[in-house]
């Protein structure tokens, strides 16, 4: 059994849908973002064993902050809008190791 984790960055993004009117992650984009995540990692050569995971989420507890996204081991939380701020978590936390301060919640 090895000590090295299986995934260096392990990230999980809400998905969660209230039917009761509350704000949720998934009326925000969470699909679209979880996916986009994914693809890039994978044409980045970062997904898989060893490099990132990119998971969906049931609720994660706080939609009144969200869309949100988790990345572990260092259980760093993100909000964000669009595309290009997910581009910006990819390329500067799970490339380079740098907190996206302007994300963080």
């Amino acid at each position: 059994m090895s000590d090295q984790p299986y995934y260096k960055h392990h990230v999980f993004f809400c998905m969660n849908k209230r039917d009761d009117g509350r704000n949720s992650c998934g009326d925000h984009g969470a699909e679209i973002a979880q996916k986009h995540a994914k693809k890039r990692c994978k044409e980045l050569d970062m997904y898989g064993k060893g490099e990132v995971r990119i998971n969906q989420a049931g609720c994660l507890n706080r939609c009144e902050e969200g869309p949100l996204l988790v990345i572990y081991p260092e259980g760093t939380w993100y909000t964000y809008v669009d595309t290009t701020d997910i581009d910006e978590i990819i390329d500067r936390h799970l490339a380079k190791g740098e907190i996206v301060e302007r994300l963080k919640i």
